[in-house]
């Protein structure tokens, strides 16, 4: 894996960590029986955004980690997932003429 692949690796991962936690303990303007006139009871009143950005980026680079020992260490090879796929793929049918 070079440095431009562990990057990107890293980026996918951290936004996809980020959509996951953002809905975590978010309080709305409805649950707090403030709405703001002209908003939507859904929006956020309490977000901590700096804060699950940070918890974000812990749990991503744990995850990025784990990934890229399993990468670099060749415990499981594109050959290994081809192989996975052929022995779950039926063989064609056989017509007789």
């Amino acid at each position: 894996m070079g440095i431009t692949s562990g990057l990107v690796l890293y980026a996918v991962l951290w936004f996809l960590t980020f959509l996951v936690v953002i809905p975590i303990r978010l309080q709305t303007q409805g649950d707090l029986g403030n709405v703001v006139p002209g908003t939507h009871a859904g929006s956020p009143e309490v977000h901590n955004l700096k804060k699950k950005a940070w918890i974000t980026t812990g749990i991503s680079a744990v995850i990025w980690a784990i990934l890229a020992w399993i990468i670099l260490s060749g415990a499981i090879t594109v050959r290994d997932i081809d192989g996975w796929m052929a022995n779950r793929m039926a063989p064609a049918a056989q017509t007789q003429d």
